[in-house]
């Protein structure tokens, strides 16, 4: 096994968080090595968002860290070194310019992941970081609870500081294994359990196959379950062959996978009606006595869905709401202000694009990212028991923390 010594730092791990981390120790003149298990750099960050790269969003620190939870407040101190405005600045200098069409989100002008890919690489070039590929990392060597070296399958790479950013278990194809964790764990570091996030889900009711062709709006969907009863989202809402997808139901996900553990199926109560409850949806379909009862409800909801759901009822499509039976009328009210659907399952992190759980939180100092545990060790992004919505607040996470242990790593 060939030694090659000095470094500074390595970094192990080319998404976000590390190619950043990189970048902010070679730019404090430190002799610095990425290592990347790919051929490739940055898989997963070339992939973010459909390829568009929603690298942030606008919001207010205190804001931004409430969508993330009770771990939210880990964040500060991070986010404070190198906030939304500070990464939009980073790239401006690097060459990319960058835009938030909707007032909210931050994409490249190009809306092209690969812009962004390029530019931290070229980055890393100017600032002489060098560059592994194709090495897949199997321990960080300890010699009196202090990190000595980092092993590859290839060779032994000598360093008293480590940045670990592999992120988590989502999209395997992209590399991700849980390497990390297996080797953290291996030094004393407690890895909380692991659940996929952000993905479409899977559900029991049969109809929804057959309403595939629209996006419904503000939809807001709740779990029914009395435990459970505080957990809600509200955005637009997909239909698929055997389920559901869209961002509601990427950022719900999030709070649906982990009650698994627990239930064998999740019910859910869904408002499809942009939030109109009884009342509200009584008066719409009283306003037009002259249509049919399809087509009143199809104001509200594409004609897929309202057809479904006036089936699920027994009414006649055609008939007129005034004529239709008392208690068909009430479950058709009831069915519009909050429509059941039962969670069955998910296809795990094939296709989860973050992961839920990681490093504890608890053994890592905030104000720097260091292990508590072993000193030289630092961690950034996924890999640790932090995540959030959609939106850009995962890849500004990444970055933050990233640059954080960068900074204050050497």
């Amino acid at each position: 096994m060939k030694n090659i010594f000095n470094y500074n730092l390595i970094v192990i791990g080319s998404g976000a968080a590390g190619m950043i981390g990189a970048i902010t120790a070679a730019n404090n003149d430190n002799k610095v090595l990425l290592l990347e298990k790919l051929p490739k750099l940055g898989a997963k960050l070339k992939a973010t968002g459909g390829g568009k790269c929603n690298l942030t969003n606008k919001l207010e620190n205190s804001v931004f860290m409430e969508h993330f939870g009770k771990n939210g407040r880990f964040m500060q101190d991070a986010l404070n070194a190198f906030n939304n405005n500070d990464l939009i600045e980073f790239f401006k200098n690097i060459g990319v310019s960058t835009h938030a069409p909707d007032g909210l989100r931050v994409f490249p002008t190009t809306h092209n992941s690969q812009t962004i890919l390029e530019a931290l690489i070229k980055e890393l070039e100017n600032l002489e970081v060098e560059i592994k590929t194709n090495q897949k990392v199997i321990d960080i060597e300890l010699i009196e609870g202090k990190i000595t070296s980092v092993i590859t399958e290839d060779g032994k790479y000598t360093t008293n500081h480590v940045i670990l950013a592999t992120g988590g278990l989502g999209y395997p194809s992209l590399g991700a294994e849980g390497d990390g964790h297996k080797i953290v764990k291996n030094l004393g570091h407690k890895i909380t359990k692991l659940h996929p996030a952000m993905m479409p889900l899977f559900v029991k009711e049969s109809w929804v196959k057959n309403c595939r062709a629209d996006t419904i709006a503000k939809v807001t969907m709740k779990i029914n379950l009395k435990k459970y009863k505080n957990l809600n989202a509200t955005g637009d809402l997909i239909f698929t062959k055997n389920g559901i997808r869209g961002p509601v139901v990427l950022d719900f996900s999030r709070e649906i996978t982990p009650i698994f553990d627990k239930y064998e199926e999740i019910p859910l109560l869904v408002n499809l009606t942009k939030g109109l409850n009884q009342d509200q949806i009584i008066t719409h379909v009283k306003k037009n006595p002259t249509l049919t009862i399809l087509e009143s409800i199809s104001k509200l909801l594409p004609t897929s869905v309202s057809y479904e759901l006036l089936k699920l009822c027994e009414i006649n499509p055609e008939e007129k709401y005034k004529t239709v039976e008392g208690k068909k009328r009430d479950k058709l009210i009831n069915l519009l202000s909050f429509t059941p659907l039962t969670v069955t399952g998910h296809e795990g992190f094939t296709k989860a694009m973050i992961t839920r759980g990681g490093v504890s939180l608890k053994e890592i100092n905030p104000k720097t990212m260091q292990s508590k545990i072993v000193k030289g060790l630092y961690f950034c992004g996924e890999v640790m028991d932090i995540d959030g919505p959609c939106g850009g607040y995962n890849l500004q996470w990444s970055f933050s923390s990233g640059y954080l242990a960068g900074k204050l790593c050497v």
